[in-house]
């Protein structure tokens, strides 16, 4: 059952004053609604600039790579992809005419994409008016009321695997949810690899720390998927895999994501193409500077993709934070990256290619009025703005050094909020609810009326961990606050948590290739 709804359903179920068939229809009904693979969007984008101002941002970004350019660095295949592409190649530096790279994503970059999950009903549509949420990404801590702050392990990986297939706010498996720094560093990407596909069933990502790593995910990704990894009509690779291409911002992409980024694009593998910028260090202090930086990097970086292999899915990333000038520490839920992510998404449309950005971002340490007020200001703009695929949607904490159990849950109860939110407001029948107004009339209730009654198991979004009791009956369950009842419900869910079937003979097959691939490398910590 859904994380949100099985709260929903209980709850409900409480105030009808007892269980029976009629609860368990509520149940099930509340699940499936909350269930689905993906959102579909029914409100508008919010804009902040008009036509006039994209285009200005546009043209700045073609000026930065006419004339100042990107780097290439360690890679002499793709300085010679460039080359051969007819861009002006001195060096590492590569400049480009005005428009190129525009030009090449524009002619086969898909607009909208498929990624396939191992189990069908839970693939994903990248693009469009779509929105699709994923857990937080990279941390090497992970902290919980009862440990603490410490590193990460590979049970930690394991865990939020599970909670996020147990979260069905969540789309999306995610990649990295955490780094099991337990594990050598060149073989952890296999544990990690397999996690995704043992505990979940939702689409996932894979490694980039080398292109060696992202050709074993490719592999594992084709065992699990068998007789599916190939298309039949096109007689190639389904896109199965989004993975993270990070530019090494300023106007620099070096030989790791380079590396990555070829293995995957020649496999026909999604790629999230993505300037990684703290404003004032790796981008101009304005939001309109790192906007057209952003633009220009993420051109470059998708351009390339294409160069490789004409149509491979990539998906135009942002992530812009704003820093504290008196001490150099990134700060979130700000006003500024706001306004950089509002403007990039309209340029992603623009272009013509899917958009992420966003997602839950703090720089609180614990899960605490700090960590909520900032992850808000950050996921709201990100479902008004209009991103198609959200990294960090749950679990960050310290500014993404840390992934949180606790915070993981506050974050999925804000997502689902987002999923009413998106659906935009109901003008049906139904929902323009005159039939009840007649019935009710003046000076009278709608607590006993039909609408109210045919519609009160799904009317309102009910929040899982929030208390809306009295001061009283909160005092006589323990005073409780919310990152105390968080704690509760993962534990909970990891309780009561059922694997996804997995046949057989995958599970050896991949335990088979595993097995081979660490024998034959020694271990390496760094």
């Amino acid at each position: 059952m859904s994380d949100y709804a099985e709260n929903t359903a209980s709850g409900q179920t409480s105030r009808r004053g007892g269980g029976g068939r009629d609860a368990k229809r509520a149940t099930r009904a509340a699940s499936a609604a909350s269930s689905v693979p993906y959102i579909t969007r029914k409100v508008p984008y919010y804009e902040v600039l008009d036509a006039e101002g994209l285009e200005t941002i546009e043209h700045n970004a073609d000026t930065i790579l006419q004339e100042v350019g990107i780097d290439f660095r360690d890679d002499a295949e793709a300085l010679e992809i460039w080359r051969q592409a007819g861009a002006d190649v001195q060096g590492e530096r590569v400049q480009f005419p005005r428009g190129m790279c525009r030009a090449l994503v524009q002619a086969s970059a898909p607009r909208q994409f498929t990624q396939h999950a191992r189990n069908p009903a839970r693939s994903v549509e990248i693009g469009g008016r779509n929105t699709v949420f994923a857990p937080a990404y990279g941390s090497p801590f992970a902290h919980d009321l009862d440990r603490g702050r410490r590193y990460a392990t590979i049970e930690d990986f394991r865990n939020f695997v599970k909670l996020a297939y147990s979260s069905h706010a969540l789309h999306h498996s995610g990649g990295t949810v955490c780094e099991p720094v337990d594990l050598p560093v060149n073989k952890r990407h296999l544990d990690m690899v397999h996690a995704h596909i043992r505990y979940s069933d939702k689409p996932f990502m894979g490694s980039v720390t080398h292109p060696e790593r992202a050709q074993d995910s490719i592999e594992l990704a084709r065992i699990a998927f068998g007789d599916n990894f190939i298309d039949p009509l096109t007689d190639k690779p389904r896109t199965v895999l989004i993975n993270l291409i990070n530019a090494n911002s300023p106007l620099t992409f070096d030989e790791t994501m380079l590396g990555a980024a070829k293995v995957y694009a020649r496999a026909n593998q999604a790629t999230l193409i993505t300037p990684f910028i703290l404003s004032g260090a790796m981008s101009p202090v304005t939001v309109a500077g790192t906007a057209a930086q952003t633009l220009a990097e993420a051109l470059a970086g998708m351009a390339f993709v294409q160069l490789v292999n004409p149509g491979a899915p990539v998906v135009m990333g942002s992530f812009a934070s704003s820093m504290s000038m008196q001490s150099g520490a990134p700060t979130f839920g700000t006003p500024e990256p706001a306004l950089v992510l509002y403007v990039m998404a309209a340029l992603a449309r623009r272009l013509g290619v899917p958009f992420r950005s966003g997602g839950g971002l703090c720089g609180s340490k614990i899960p605490d009025a700090q960590a909520a007020s900032e992850s808000a200001n950050t996921l709201l703009p990100t479902c008004l703005g209009g991103v198609n695929f959200v990294l960090h949607t749950a679990g960050w904490l310290e500014g993404g050094l840390a992934m949180g159990y606790e915070k993981f849950i506050l974050d999925v109860d804000q997502a689902g909020m987002m999923h009413t939110l998106l659906a935009g407001v109901d003008l049906s029948e139904n929902g323009q609810a005159v039939d009840a107004i007649r019935e009710v009339g003046p000076g009278k209730h709608f607590l006993g009326c039909a609408h109210t009654q045919a519609n009160f198991e799904t009317a309102f979004y009910r929040s899982p961990i929030t208390d809306n009791n009295s001061y009283e009956q909160w005092l006589a369950e323990g005073s409780l606050d919310i990152a105390q009842r968080a704690n509760t419900r993962w534990k909970r869910m990891l309780a009561e948590y059922q694997a996804p079937p997995l046949d057989v003979a995958i599970e050896e097959a991949l335990d088979d290739y595993i097995a081979r691939r660490k024998a034959s490398m020694p271990d390496a910590f760094s």
